[in-house]
């Protein structure tokens, strides 16, 4: 690849770590986009390598570093060993290209000699011992260690380390096994299809048929878990971007899907229409929707700190704060009120977050059904869903973390609860 890729893959990086969504963002400008496919997917690849590396890779730069060199230089180097020590790039070829454009970018020129004695030196001496858990925030690690224990944590930051496969939910009628042995796949517990094929999704098999949807597997489990059956009115809020609507209107319920976001609910619109199936789509929030029905089921799958998707994600543990877990809990307390009010008497509520926190998870349910009483825990049965075992919890919901099924490729992380309303 050359040399405009690397270049693409330091602004790349740097986006991810500036803001939220800033990776996919930067992918989208101009400069970027007009790159080779090729090139294209050679800079993200080694902008995602560098961010699920992060840590390691600056205890490694940390300690050949007297002082810490402008962010323009520090750049230069975390892309060359995301290359060398994770992709596995022939070291002459990163190291070269990293002096290179130290030489041309005015702000690094001083520098190009300490670029090369640096990444020379590690190529020589070799990198030295570094720990995974330094890849997660320090405050991150903390609340983790804290919640799951020291050998969770471990667990947590070994999976953090891999790129995670990719995961397909089938219509009722597609051919699991025929779906999984044409995309050199394996099929899961629950029937999602799993596979390690990279690549433009449109060009592969079943898709232009609508036989599939991309979606992770342990994301899959909530709509299974809400059960709908046909016929039934269903409520997806927080729809965006569309999975679970998906899987809803799959199963034959009447679907109406909620999100905040028209631009967001484009893709859902696409998805429908590739796959046809048919929902009812509405751009509002759940707490401002002005409409007076009440739906036999209701599916939240609320906003969250999104810290349990840092396998796909890895720049989600970048991007958030600690203060906001504690809004984030404040957006979720009033969706779960305004959700309740939509489940009928004898109806069932699932919510969900894809956060490893529990005051979005945990600590919300239990608050909620203090609220209200008129609501009870319907204990998930884990193999009925497709979810580890060990993701039940004693109160009869799930966990998942993004460690479990390590043999199988991991999950991303989940809190799932469903709930069942009084018929009175």
């Amino acid at each position: 690849m050359g040399v405009e890729a690397r270049v693409a893959a330091g602004a790349l990086l740097n986006a991810a770590l500036a803001r939220r969504n800033g990776l996919d963002e930067a992918m989208a400008k101009a400069e970027i986009a007009a790159l080779p496919p090729a090139d294209r997917a050679f800079a993200r690849a080694v902008a995602m390598a560098a961010l699920r590396r992060l840590g390691e890779i600056d205890q490694i730069l940390d300690r050949r570093l007297k002082k810490s060199p402008p962010e323009v230089v520090r750049t230069l180097m975390r892309v060359s060993l995301a290359q060398t020590l994770v992709l596995e790039t022939p070291a002459f070829a990163a190291v070269s290209t990293a002096v290179k454009l130290a030489e041309r970018d005015p702000k690094a020129r001083p520098y190009k000699a300490l670029v090369n004695a640096v990444l020379r030196g590690i190529e020589r001496e070799g990198p030295g011992l570094t720990t995974a858990e330094s890849n997660f925030p320090d405050w991150i690690a903390a609340r983790w260690r804290a919640a799951y224990g020291e050998p969770a944590l471990i667990a947590l930051a070994l999976a953090a380390r891999e790129e995670p496969p990719t995961d397909l939910s089938l219509k009722p009628d597609a051919d699991a096994a025929a779906v999984a042995g044409a995309l050199d796949g394996r099929v899961l517990a629950g029937g999602s299809v799993r596979t390690g094929r990279r690549g433009d999704l449109s060009t592969w098999p079943g898709y232009d048929a609508g036989d599939w949807w991309v979606q992770d597997a342990a994301a899959a489990v909530p709509a299974r878990l809400l059960a709908p059956q046909p016929g039934e009115t269903v409520l997806d809020m927080c729809a965006a971007p569309g999975g679970k609507t998906l899987q809803l209107a799959a199963a034959g319920a009447a679907v109406t899907a909620l999100d905040r976001s028209a631009s967001r609910l484009k893709r859902l619109t696409a998805n429908l229409a590739r796959t046809g199936l048919d929902a009812e789509i509405v751009a509002t929030t759940g707490e401002d929707w002005d409409d007076p029905r009440a739906f036999d089921a209701v599916l939240l799958d609320a906003p969250c700190t999104a810290t349990g998707t840092f396998r796909r994600n890895p720049e989600a543990l970048r991007a958030v704060r600690p203060g906001d877990v504690g809004d984030l809990a404040d957006v979720q307390h009033r969706l779960l009120d305004a959700a309740a009010e939509r489940v009928r008497p004898g109806g069932r509520l699932v919510y969900c977050v894809c956060s490893l926190e529990r005051e979005e998870g945990e600590a919300q349910i239990t608050a909620f059904l203090r609220r209200r009483p008129d609501f009870r825990t319907a204990s998930a049965d884990p193999a009925a869903v497709g979810a580890p075992p060990e993701a039940l919890t004693p109160e009869g919901w799930l966990r998942i973390l993004p460690s479990l099924w390590p043999e199988h490729g991991g999950l991303d992380g989940f809190f799932i609860a469903r709930l069942e309303r009084d018929q009175s």
